[in-house]
């Protein structure tokens, strides 16, 4: 009988670079429309990164611009005024995937430094043309430009050009241009829509953006306050697992685990660290460095069962806060009324977290059937997949009652929701969906009832004006004829005409319990309304 021939597996690795290749699609670059949308979308963020963070109030200037050898070819422009690049990392920023300055506990819109090199890597496998970048440091003297390819194979940089020129004028920032296949007519609606939320998040920033169509946009800087500077900080002993702790131990210098639970995580002083050591059963004066797998499981698992450790600390995290929010909703959708809340911070598996909620209603914005929800994370703007996000859950007027609060729908309600956390848990790699945590799910919710309350005082109020206008309006066309009435009948006293109007108009204003200036600038203008 002939010998049957073995068939042998064939393996090999894969670099970085070589995977987001092959699966660009996870990261957001399965389409043109899409990957055009995408690109903008991560050079923003980045410049965003670069200014907000660090305290600087942003100007960023975006533009999409077809080139001429290939119409289905846009170069992306954006350009900061952040922190700049230094000369020796640009690189390596732009042409090493998985090379980043955000591996740091802290939050940042992006957390791998991804994006952006997804969006090169795309262009370039598409167009074969390297991203252009020009960089300055604060206080360089210099600015710095770069041609850039990634070598796949081995995800390394291929610096093609390099040059410095002078920087007279002081400039500092980044400025990443790259050519991308995309598909303008049917990402215009998304890309203009994602600027516009993101200017909604930072009324603090100049936006102007020119799109293919010539057409410019620009989002004026409407306040000059930046949410706080978020601080890096340990990890929480809750959101430890057998991996970081090997990673903690290997950096650490402490010879003893009473020693390396205060040095390692956060909030946990002597006194707290050989609480739980005794709570664990485990001597404090043994070497971390000794612990196998089993061990670490062991302490992972009872560092995250022990309920005494202090919550996580929210220094970490860059909330917007109720002004930011309010300023910019006012300026996008002027709106009638505005509210916005922001939750005291939480956590969820050893992460803290923040949720704000705001409300736009009346104004400008439209009727709908349902509310118009904008979604944000670690001041991402969500576009994709709303329906599939917690926040649509909460809002959902199938699941909350609107009408509990004077909302009929259709109405013109407009609600933001935001997430702030070292770790926001998207449900896929391309960040547009949040995940049903229940601890932010519930935070979301009550938040949304405090503004919604604010809304109902507010639409109360208002309904309160409306019925004392319908009836200082009945009042006042019987005035004229009731006061010369009376004042015929009292003429004999001296009393005149216009003393008995204003005796009348001071009944009403006291039976209405409306205070006096609010009162006369009613009648007046009832009185313009009236006469026309």
């Amino acid at each position: 009988m002939p010998r049957r021939q073995q068939q042998l597996e064939s393996f090999r690795s894969m670099t970085p670079s070589q995977f987001f290749y092959e699966y660009r699609e996870v990261a957001g670059f399965g389409s043109p429309s899409r990957a055009l949308y995408q690109t903008v979308r991560e050079l923003v963020e980045n410049a965003l990164d670069a200014t907000d963070v660090h305290g600087i109030l942003p100007d960023i200037y975006i533009a999409i611009e077809r080139e001429p050898e290939n119409p289905n070819y846009y170069r992306v422009t954006v350009e900061d005024n952040g922190i700049g690049i230094q000369p020796q990392h640009v690189p390596y920023a732009f042409g090493q995937v998985l090379y980043s300055s955000k591996y740091r506990l802290r939050q940042a819109r992006g957390r791998f430094g991804l994006g952006a090199k997804m969006a090169i890597l795309y262009g370039q496998i598409r167009t074969g043309k390297p991203v252009e970048v020009y960089t300055s440091p604060q206080g360089s003297n210099k600015i710095y430009f770069f041609r850039i390819k990634i070598d796949i194979q081995r995800n390394r940089p291929i610096v093609l050009t390099r040059a410095e020129f002078p920087n007279p004028s002081g400039w500092h920032g980044t400025r990443v241009s790259v050519v991308v296949e995309g598909d303008w007519p049917r990402a215009r609606s998304r890309i203009h829509t994602y600027i516009q939320r993101t200017a909604i998040a930072a009324p603090y920033a100049n936006i102007v953006f020119r799109d293919p169509d010539n057409r410019i946009v620009i989002y004026r800087r409407r306040i000059t306050k930046l949410p706080p500077i978020p601080r890096e900080v340990k990890p929480h002993p809750h959101g430890v697992d057998i991996e970081l702790l090997k990673q903690l131990i290997a950096k650490t210098n402490a010879k003893t685990l009473l020693e390396f639970m205060v040095e390692a995580f956060q909030g946990v002083g002597k006194k707290t660290a050989e609480a739980f050591l005794e709570y664990a059963k485990l001597d404090k004066n043994l070497d971390p460095r000794t612990l196998d797998d089993k061990k670490l499981e062991y302490l992972a698992r009872k560092l995250r069962e022990y309920p005494k450790f202090r919550a996580p600390s929210a220094d970490a995290l860059s909330p917007f806060g109720p002004e930011i929010i309010e300023a910019g909703l006012r300026a996008i959708l002027e709106p009638e009324f505005v509210t916005a809340v922001t939750r005291r911070p939480k956590a969820y598996e050893g992460h803290p977290f923040i949720v704000e909620v705001g409300i736009a209603y009346g104004g400008k914005i439209p009727p709908m059937n349902e509310p118009m929800l904008l979604r944000y994370a670690n001041k991402i703007p969500l576009l994709y997949d709303e329906k599939a996000d917690v926040a649509w859950k909460v809002v959902d007027p199938r699941n909350f009652d609107w009408k509990a609060y004077l909302v009929n729908f259709p109405a013109p309600i407009a609600v933001l929701t935001h997430i702030a956390s070292t770790k926001v848990p998207y449900k896929g790699v391309g960040k547009e969906s949040v995940a049903d945590v229940p601890e932010i799910e519930n935070e979301l919710r009550n938040a949304l009832r405090e503004a919604a309350r604010r809304l109902r005082d507010y639409l109360l109020k208002k309904k309160r004006e409306e019925e004392a206008k319908k009836r200082i309006i009945t009042f006042m066309k019987y005035t004229p004829e009731v006061a010369s009435s009376l004042a015929t009948i009292l003429k004999d006293m001296g009393v005149r005409e216009e003393d008995v109007r204003k005796m009348l108009l001071n009944i009403m204003k006291k039976k209405l319990g409306i205070e006096d200036d609010k009162f006369h600038k009613l009648i007046q203008g009832l009185e313009v309304s009236i006469e026309e």
